[in-house]
């Protein structure tokens, strides 16, 4: 073996891909959106059950936020545009944000 070809073999031994950083997409809580509301929007944009979304949705209720899911970047942003969207051309004032998941 050549010394070019061992350097070579060395390098790509040593080289591992991480895969991409996760995002977490949160609903965040107010007085005002209706739990019924909540729930939907976890039904239609996180295609969760009627349970799941329920479970969620009182999380939001009581402790202030709740996690819809976890995606990539790209994902995790387009699935906050279009909650918002929906909630604003619904007149609720429903927050959702993306923050980096804990690894």
């Amino acid at each position: 073996m050549s010394p070019s070809s061992t350097t070579l073999q060395k390098s790509r031994s040593s080289t591992q891909l991480k895969p991409p950083p996760r995002y977490q997409v949160v609903l965040l809580n107010d007085d005002f959106t209706p739990m019924d509301f909540v729930v939907e929007v976890l039904m239609r944009f996180f295609n969760k059950t009627a349970r799941e979304a329920t479970i969620i949705m009182l999380q939001v209720h009581n402790m202030g936020k709740g996690i819809c899911g976890v995606y990539t970047k790209d994902i995790a942003a387009t699935k906050v545009t279009m909650v918002m969207q929906y909630a604003r051309s619904h007149q609720h004032p429903l927050l959702c944000t993306m923050e980096q998941a804990p690894e």
